[in-house]
């Protein structure tokens, strides 16, 4: 699956019936899942829990669908997105 048909899919499944609405809760999803993945790890780096990579997994798929969702919501596609990206990185 390449990023633009995930957005697209994922656009299936979000109310986009008020798109202020929808950027603040892409926004605070955003934070809250990054969150979760920074949890998980610190809990395995500093109180000896077992990493979970298939908890992190699933986070970070969560952290897409937010990102992918958001995207939309400001007029972007995610493609672009990644490539801007790679070529700012790459200069």
């Amino acid at each position: 699956m390449n990023a633009n048909r995930y957005m697209r899919d994922s656009l299936r499944t979000a109310d986009r019936s008020n798109m202020d609405r929808l950027k603040l809760e892409c926004a605070l999803g955003l934070c809250g899942e990054a969150g979760e993945v920074a949890d998980i790890i610190k809990k395995a780096t500093f109180q000896g829990h077992p990493l979970d990579a298939e908890h992190i997994a699933e986070e970070l798929g969560d952290v897409a669908w937010y990102l992918a969702i958001t995207a939309s919501a400001i007029g972007k596609i995610l493609d672009d997105i990644f490539t801007a990206n790679v070529d700012r990185k790459s200069v």
